[in-house]
Formats: structure tokens, C-alpha cells, sequence
């Protein structure tokens, strides 16, 4: 498989491209609290990281390129397109961008904005009458806004698989469930009861089928 050439090195896109995404996120999050801060910069640092090998330098491919050519030799890694992992190992030999992994990826990484932003909404309502948010995506789980961020990681990860991203992935939502936790300790210091039952009624991260009903 070859493409017309190659397209690393491309440090502005690299910029650019984490410049949009961060401040397209950061429009839907808008932190406040420490806590918030360390979630975005977090999600930040695996944006930045996704498109230093995505634009700037494929360190994946070089550090894989030996046994990926070996198995692998009629695609020249070194091209662009040879990026898209999940799509060259599993022998997509149409235009990538359009290949099954890709496509979930949007699928992911647009849904995660979205709820991102219809969490925001209501949490952000929430905040400013000193209320508990129980409405909007908060009322199927407690933490839409952390499964969200995961969502548009996930996504990334789905479209450009590289080393470093997938090393950081497990680390970004293990410290995405210690910062809910904290929050809900806060939360429950905070509103008591009115917490404890909510909380007995909604999950934390995967939304049951059901409501429970109250006795």
C-alpha cells in the first residue's frame, strides 16, 4: 500500500489541531475547582501526546516498524495513512479514513462532546443554586462528565493507536474514578441524606436499565 507522501514533521498542525480540540473541550468542561483542573489537564496532556505522533513524530511506527514490516510488507509505514493502525492490521485496503475503527471513533469522540456539553449545562445550574444535579445525564449516572472525557479518549484511541496514548489511557481513567471518588465525599459531607440516596438510586458510571424505584 503506498500514499502519495509522507506527512510527519508537521509541527503547527501538531499545535493547532491540540489547540482546537483542547479549547473545544475546555468550552464544554469549563473548570473551576482544582480537581476540574486535574481532569482537563490530564485529558489535555493525551491530546498533546495523540498529535505529536499524529502530525509531529510517529514514535510508534518507529519503534514498531521492524516487526510490522516484517509481518506486514506491503504497507510503507512510514506514510501517513499507515498511522491508522487498527485499520492496516486488519487488512483495510481502501482509504482509511473511512474504515470501520475510524468511523467508531467520530462515533465515540462526537458523543463524548455531547454529553460533555449536556452534563455541563445542568452541573454548571447546579453549582450556582448550591443544589445537588440530579437532572439531564445525572440522573442515569452520577459522573456523566468523567465517562464522557473516557468516551473521547477512547475514540482517539479507536483512530490513531499509539504507545504512549494507550499507556496513558488505563492511568487517565483510574484518575478520573479517584477524582469522582473524592467528589463524592466532598458531596456527601456536604448534602448528607439527600446525597446517600441519590447515590443509592444512580450509579456511578454505567447507567442501569432501570430506575430504582424508592420503597
Amino acid at each position: 500500500m503506498n500514499y502519495a507522501a509522507p506527512a510527519y514533521g508537521l509541527w503547527v498542525l501538531v499545535i493547532v489541531n491540540s489547540a482546537i480540540f483542547i479549547v473545544f473541550a475546555f468550552s464544554f468542561f469549563k473548570p473551576h475547582t482544582a480537581r476540574d483542573w486535574r481532569s482537563f489537564d490530564a485529558f489535555s496532556a493525551f491530546i498533546v501526546a495523540l498529535f505529536t505522533e499524529m502530525c509531529g513524530f510517529p514514535l510508534t511506527i518507529y519503534l514498531l516498524s521492524g516487526r510490522l514490516q516484517s509481518g506486514y510488507p506491503g504497507i510503507d509505514w512510514l506514510y501517513h495513512d499507515a498511522g491508522h493502525l487498527l485499520e492496516m492490521l486488519f487488512g483495510w485496503t481502501t482509504n482509511p479514513h473511512f474504515g470501520p475503527f475510524h468511523i467508531f471513533s467520530f462515533l465515540f469522540v462526537g458523543a463524548g462532546f455531547m454529553l460533555i456539553s449536556a452534563a455541563w449545562r445542568v452541573l454548571y445550574a447546579a453549582q450556582r443554586s448550591g443544589t445537588i444535579v440530579t437532572v439531564g445525564p445525572y440522573a442515569r449516572i452520577r459522573h456523566p462528565q468523567y465517562v464522557d472525557f473516557v468516551f473521547v479518549l477512547f475514540g482517539f484511541l479507536l483512530q490513531w493507536p499509539t504507545l504512549l496514548t494507550l499507556a496513558m489511557f488505563p492511568i487517565l481513567v483510574w484518575m478520573y474514578i479517584r477524582l469522582a471518588r473524592r467528589e463524592e465525599r466532598g458531596a456527601e459531607a456536604e448534602f448528607g441524606a439527600v446525597w446517600r440516596r441519590y447515590a443509592a438510586e444512580v450509579p456511578a458510571f454505567v447507567p442501569r436499565l432501570t430506575r430504582v424505584e424508592n420503597a
